[in-house]
């Protein structure tokens, strides 16, 4: 990324909360990123990060395929690129510090997949002080046929809502913020190796997948300023390099997303 894409993009952030480089990571990164993960399902469970349910068990597709939680402690290349030094470019210049990892996770979507309600992420890390920064990894061609991200400019400005009850019918997660007046929730398309930043206040998620074939997989890392002073007791943060760094917990904090119970019958 240029100097000038990154001066434009800061300006976008700071203005409505995202900003997204295209093309960051190469296909060939990409295709082994997502081969990684491939292996892992064909594999089976890892107890609490990946637990999928029996062939021939549920007929919910997330029970089929759920997101990878933190797949960096289990996986050598999902550390890479949690770590990867062109994100950390970009996020210290978004938070004009340092940066420690808080998170990482990857999501298969596969069809038919219910998406998330609207939320905020900073309603679970509860980074104290000021908010995490999302780094969104886009591993296929993804629009708002197959489940894409969509994002309310300008609510990364305003305090944490207090969630709704989200629709189990089209979300997997219980919580639902509803946009402020005169906001409006606005896709994001993205090709295989785009990058999505976004500030953890900015109110964000994603329809359900609705192609009969086609997978939303994404990589997801979480980040906050090394000036952090408290963050949930979920979130094990570790500086760029990969050392751990401890920090002290918040409250009221937990994984992304209070998932409803699986779909159909298991």
């Amino acid at each position: 990324m240029t100097v000038t894409g990154i001066e434009t993009g800061v300006r976008q952030f700071q203005e409505d909360g995202f900003m997204v480089v295209r093309g960051l990571f190469a296909r060939d990164e990409i295709d082994a990123l997502c081969g990684q993960f491939t292996a892992l399902h064909a594999g089976g469970p890892v107890p609490g990060h990946f637990e999928p349910s029996a062939p021939g068990g549920s007929t919910d597709p997330l029970r089929r395929y759920p997101r990878v939680m933190q797949p960096h402690e289990i996986n050598e290349l999902a550390l890479r690129f949690l770590l990867d030094a062109r994100l950390r470019e970009v996020l210290e210049t978004l938070l004009g510090e340092e940066v420690l990892a808080a998170q990482s996770m990857f999501y298969f979507k596969p069809p038919g997949a219910r998406g998330q309600a609207l939320h905020q992420d900073n309603f679970y890390l509860r980074v104290e002080p000021g908010t995490c920064v999302a780094a969104w990894v886009a591993c296929d061609e993804i629009d708002r046929d197959n489940g894409g991200l969509e994002v309310v400019p300008g609510t990364h400005r305003m305090d944490l809502f207090c969630p709704e009850l989200a629709d189990s019918q089209v979300s997997f997660a219980r919580e639902y913020v509803a946009p402020p007046p005169g906001l409006t929730a606005t896709p994001v398309d993205m090709a295989p190796g785009d990058v999505l930043f976004f500030n953890g206040s900015l109110v964000h998620g994603s329809q359900p997948n609705r192609t009969a074939e086609r997978f939303r997989r994404s990589f997801i890392g979480h980040y906050v300023g090394a000036s952090t002073e408290r963050i949930g007791h979920y979130y094990r943060t570790l500086s760029m390099s990969g050392a751990r760094v401890p920090l002290p917990e918040s409250e009221g904090a937990g994984p992304c997303g209070t998932e409803f119970a699986p779909h159909g019958p298991h």
